[in-house]
Parts: C-alpha cells; sequence; structure tokens
C-alpha cells in the first residue's frame, strides 16, 4: 500500500468520543437494585479513572454504607484506610471476603473485567447467571456480557457514571452495620500472615518489612511492583491512599515495576517512590536504574531475592512436587549494582538490618537524587504470606 511519507509526520486532530448516559435513567435503575440488595457489595476496577471519580465514588458508597472492594491491582482507586475499604480481589483474596461476594445480594461491579481474577477462576459469580444480582459497568460494551448475563449493564466511562451515582441515595439502614462488620474482617486479615503463625521463622520477616515502611514512607508514596509472589506482601499488607499511589500490572507482566517507578519519579520529584521488585522480575528491566541515574530520578527499588522464579516455583511444587526446573537463578549482588550507576546499595538479610537500612535509601535519594537499590535475601519457603514451598509439596503428596 502506498502512503504519501509527509502523512507520517503530519498533525491530526482527534476526539475523545464518550458514550451519553441517561442518568435519571441509572439513578432510577441502580436505586431499584440497591434497594433490594440488603446484602450489597461494590467492585471497583478497571482504567480511565479520575481523582474527582474516586471522589464521587466514595460519597456514593458512604451515603449508602455500602462495603466498597477493589479489584486485582486497583487497590487505589479507594482509600484503603476509609472504614468503607473491605479488602481487593485477586490473587490470594481474604475468604472472608470471598465468602461475602458469593451470599451478596447484589454486587455492582464498577469498571472492572469479570475475569479470572476477579472472580478467583469463576468461582465468586456463577457464569452465565450469577445468583447475586449484578450490575456491571465497563467502558468497553464488548465487555459487557462476556461472561456474566449482569441484571444491568451500562456502558460508560468511570467519571460519568461516578458523576451520576453520586447523587444515588436509599433507605440503606437494613445494612448499617455491613461496612464495619466487613471492615473489622479486612483488618484481622492484615495481621502478621499464617506462615509465620505456623512456625515459619526465617532471619528476614517480610511482614515486618511492610509495617516498617508503614512508618517509614508518607502516604501519598507511590509503590510500583511487576509480577511475581512478592508483590502479595505489598499488594495485601500496605494501606493504598489513592489514586495513582499504585502503579502495576494486571496481565502479570514482569519487569513492569522498575521502568514504572523511574518514570513515576521523573514525573512526580517530589514524591517517594517505592519498587518492589523480585530479582527474576528485577533482571527484565534492571537496566533502567540508567534512565533514572540520566533523569536525576530516585526511586528506591526494594528486591525480594529468593534464588529463583517463585510464582513458577509454586505451580511446578503443587503440579509435580519435588520435580522443579528451569526456576533456579544465580543472581548478582543486588546492592553492588545499585552501586554502579551512581546509587545506593543496601543489603539485608535480618529484619533487624532493614528499617537502618531503608533510611538510608531514602535519605540518599532524596538528598543526591539517585536511585537506591535495598536487596533482600529471602528465604525461599516464604513463598506466599499462607503457605510454605514444604507445604505446598506436602499437600500435593496427599492428593
Amino acid at each position: 500500500m502506498y502512503r504519501p511519507q509527509g502523512v507520517l509526520s503530519s498533525m491530526v486532530t482527534s476526539f475523545d468520543a464518550k458514550g451519553h448516559l441517561d442518568e435519571t435513567g441509572i439513578r432510577r435503575n441502580v436505586d431499584f437494585q440497591a434497594k433490594a440488595g440488603i446484602k450489597s457489595i461494590v467492585m471497583l476496577g478497571g482504567t480511565g479513572w479520575t481523582r474527582e471519580a474516586c471522589d464521587d465514588l466514595r460519597t456514593f458508597a458512604e451515603a449508602n454504607r455500602l462495603p466498597v472492594a477493589c479489584a486485582f491491582r486497583c487497590q487505589d482507586l479507594f482509600d484503603n484506610r476509609h472504614p468503607n475499604y473491605v479488602g481487593d480481589v485477586g490473587i490470594g483474596v481474604n475468604p472472608k471476603l470471598a465468602a461475602r461476594l458469593k451470599a451478596a445480594d447484589l454486587v455492582l461491579a464498577i469498571g472492572p473485567r469479570l475475569g479470572e481474577m476477579t472472580t478467583s477462576a469463576y468461582t465468586l459469580l456463577e457464569a452465565p447467571h450469577p445468583k447475586q444480582s449484578l450490575v456491571h459497568v465497563h467502558a468497553g460494551i464488548e465487555e459487557l456480557g462476556r461472561v456474566y448475563q449482569a441484571d444491568l449493564m451500562i456502558a460508560s466511562g468511570m467519571p460519568e457514571i461516578a458523576a451520576a451515582l453520586r447523587a444515588v441515595k436509599v433507605d440503606s439502614s437494613a445494612w448499617a452495620d455491613t461496612p464495619a462488620q466487613a471492615r473489622a474482617e479486612y483488618e484481622a486479615w492484615q495481621d502478621e500472615p499464617a506462615i509465620y503463625q505456623r512456625g515459619c521463622t526465617p532471619a528476614l520477616n517480610l511482614w515486618q518489612v511492610v509495617q516498617t515502611l508503614k512508618r517509614l514512607l508518607p502516604a501519598d508514596a507511590i509503590l510500583t511492583n511487576g509480577a511475581g509472589n512478592f508483590a502479595t506482601w505489598a499488594n495485601r499488607f500496605w494501606p493504598y491512599a489513592g489514586l495513582r499511589t499504585l502503579l502495576s500490572t494486571t496481565s502479570g507482566s514482569m519487569g513492569y515495576g522498575v521502568p514504572a517507578a523511574v518514570s513515576a519519579a521523573i514525573v512526580q520529584p517530589q514524591r517517594t517512590v517505592v519498587c518492589f521488585a523480585g530479582d527474576g522480575d528485577f533482571l527484565m528491566n534492571g537496566q533502567e536504574l540508567a534512565t533514572a541515574a540520566q533523569h536525576g530520578a530516585a526511586p528506591v527499588v526494594i528486591v525480594f531475592d529468593n534464588g529463583m522464579y517463585g510464582t513458577i516455583r509454586m505451580h511446578q511444587e503443587r503440579e509435580y512436587p519435588s520435580r522443579v526446573l528451569g526456576t533456579e537463578l544465580a543472581n548478582p549482588d543486588f546492592a553492588k549494582y545499585g552501586e554502579a550507576f551512581g546509587g545506593f546499595g543496601a543489603r539485608v538479610e535480618r529484619t533487624a538490618e532493614f528499617e537502618p537500612a531503608m533510611r538510608a535509601a531514602l535519605e540518599h535519594a532524596r538528598t543526591n537524587r539517585r536511585p537506591a537499590v535495598v536487596h533482600l535475601k529471602v528465604d525461599p519457603q516464604a513463598i506466599t504470606p499462607n503457605a510454605t514451598l514444604d507445604a505446598i509439596r506436602a499437600s500435593t503428596a496427599k492428593r
């Protein structure tokens, strides 16, 4: 096909076509659905959110006393410290939150794709017709009805639907205590996880690492992560404060965290930016520290080094116990790697060593405008917050 060369560099005008919403109809329909849902829950997710849209949705949830969950790695859509926030629906979902979704009269899914991650492999909602009443809002009309035939399907951008919902208010006296009950279950889920309560006592406690970060980082810190089991420690235990405090991937893209952190540190130089990266994950794009150094960006990268591709190893142990292949890693000294870019590097092997190392990393990054790397030597047994590798292997052997 012939195309004139000038077309490639010509300026064009584009138009952002937004779907039209009948706000009166939306309010009437959602109002009708909500009145029928004594056990209602909101699930937020997807893209296209703005701060105003998040504020409008918060107003809607507060006015109607609704518990709010967020889809996989979308926790920044609703302040995790808010009394109506009840957890995230993704990998390792709180069993009590999963039970609430299964038992709900009404699920308001605003923005997320209702795929494998947000439905726990299609077990929280029955396909194609859930037992729960379902309102599904998504910006792409092709997603509506793809898996689930919702009672009400709305094609809308998030700012438009959130603005319409802001004015919806129903008599919520019948479920007034529900948010507090669900919130209590969420807070209990934030306690020290099962593996440490069952005798796993590594020198470096990853739950304590996150508790230390809660003391050291400002509430508006931006956290990024790529893909891997290491990310569950931040995604489950860190309280994301609002929109764009989480930069992550829902598609399992390894290596996303470092370039995301570098970008955030360039665009928001006044903000604290921390990247969670696994060892295999970091080695995908760790060279982007050169970009950070070149532009005076100062992200702090925490590398979880357990010497393997942990997620793949976990699946191998579950399906083929003791028959693992190609998941072990021979890693460099990540602290020295950070120093090689003119940045800061520290190696941490014990829990007590983490706080001083992290304080030094934050101070060096802030003062010198250079990246920092904190290299955590992680016990391979701490593969998830809920199970060790030995426990996974043993449970498979009993099948």
